[in-house]
């Protein structure tokens, strides 16, 4: 075990041993980028690395400290999970005990003004039976506003022995004053290659799913992990049958097919749950087809099992008419925060597309 055994992001990890080696490790350390790509896990690690007994640049897992570690940190993720279970708001907060290792996240949508309160009572007092205290902020940008001006105060100083490191996708959704007190260590998506080779050992998906599966990943690991090859196919099918009925423009003689597109329109929109992340699966079949039309030989494709039906939908959709979609998809996504119908904001968008109006247009 140790650091050898983390996924991607060659240079965060480099960056994290050289501070260990050196024994200059920032009292406030600022994590970031993409989700999945192992922030938080590796925060966890430099956690067990500062207080394994082997010292150095890594740590070993084996040690009593590393396993006290590990043991810590399990039953931190079980009482958040349990505090988040909790119908009474006021409750959620109640007897929080924290540890010298100790992992915070959101209990609500927030992470709470208490919790943030009940972190700088202990922060300031020695560490209980760790050389040094670890404070690991998972999805930082959550922190409510009203703790903000609580946790700049000790992360502005931070005590000697104490060690903060804030985990969040977006370095600019913090404070501009919480971002300048805390040395930033920059993520980046993981390859390719490295995701297929960690699928491969899974064993769970067949080759075409797993080149999927990385592709539709993004570099994200714990996506590509989750990734559940029919629920995908589910809800990208009714995108096929809309992309399909409008593509069908461009077939000289064919008759449009209206029931077809009707019946995508009502699909695409019966996920309100989830509106965003079925556009997401819209714009990645554009952009999939932007790349054959426009540049067949490049290997961008992420639905990469729907070779053969993108090449025959692009020229037929056209670059102006792929514009014209992704247009649709925009103004579908700025409608949903006004609670708009998607399914007449998509049959619209259908009907501009086959009768060859502008959208909008009267």
């Amino acid at each position: 075990m140790g650091f050898d055994t983390f996924l991607g992001n060659a240079r965060a990890v480099a960056a994290v041993r050289e501070m260990l080696t050196g024994g200059r490790v920032p009292g406030s350390l600022l994590f970031t980028g993409p989700e999945g790509v192992g922030k938080k896990t590796l925060a966890l690690m430099m956690a067990k690395a500062l207080v394994c007994e082997r010292g150095g640049a890594d740590f070993c897992d084996q040690c009593a400290r590393c396993r006290k570690a590990e043991q810590i940190f399990a039953a931190e993720r079980e009482d958040l999970a349990r505090r988040r279970e909790l119908k009474d708001s006021a409750r959620r907060v109640e007897g929080l005990v924290y540890f010298d290792l100790q992992l915070l996240e959101p209990l609500t949508k927030f992470i709470l003004t208490e919790q943030i309160r009940q972190l700088r009572a202990v922060a300031y007092t020695r560490p209980f039976e760790f050389p040094r205290r670890v404070f690991i902020l998972d999805e930082a940008q959550t922190i409510h506003w009203q703790a903000v001006d609580l946790l700049l105060k000790v992360v502005e100083e931070p005590p000697e022995t104490t060690s903060f490191i804030l985990v969040c996708p977006n370095s600019f959704e913090l404070r501009s004053t919480i971002r300048s007190r805390c040395m930033r260590i920059a993520f980046e998506p993981v390859d390719q290659p490295i995701i297929q080779d960690l699928l491969a050992r899974e064993r769970k998906l067949t080759d075409q799913q797993r080149a999927l599966a990385a592709r539709v990943a993004a570099g994200s690991v714990a996506q590509a992990l989750s990734f559940d090859p029919a629920e995908y196919e589910r809800r990208r099918q009714p995108w096929l049958d809309f992309l399909e009925a409008t593509a069908r423009r461009g077939d000289s003689g064919a008759g449009i097919d209206w029931r077809q597109m009707f019946d995508s329109a009502r699909a695409l929109a019966e996920n309100r749950g989830d509106f965003e992340g079925t556009l997401k699966v819209g714009y990645s079949l554009l952009s999939d087809l932007l790349h054959v039309l426009l540049n067949p030989a490049a290997n961008a494709v992420v639905n990469v099992d729907l070779a053969a039906r993108l090449k025959g939908w692009a020229p037929k959709l056209t670059l102006a008419g792929i514009e014209k979609l992704k247009s649709g998809l925009d103004q579908a996504y700025r409608l949903q925060t006004r609670n708009v119908n998607p399914q007449l904001g998509f049959e619209t968008l259908g009907i501009e597309m086959l009768s060859g109006r502008e959208p909008g247009s009267q």
